[in-house]
């Protein structure tokens, strides 16, 4: 599916590194991680199809 909507958000300095190091721990971008989180929040509350 191609990706074509962008959500900006700011967050605390701590927020960012510790979404960086995890992000880093799983081989994977920032942005990628975000989204990661995200979808399975939605499909767990039945909000994405999943």
């Amino acid at each position: 599916m191609a990706k074509t909507s962008a959500i900006s958000v700011r967050v605390t300095d701590e927020v960012k590194a510790a979404a960086e190091k995890a992000a880093k721990e799983d081989a994977r971008s920032v942005a990628s991680l975000v989204e990661k989180v995200l979808s399975d929040w939605l499909r767990e509350r039945g909000y994405l199809a999943g």
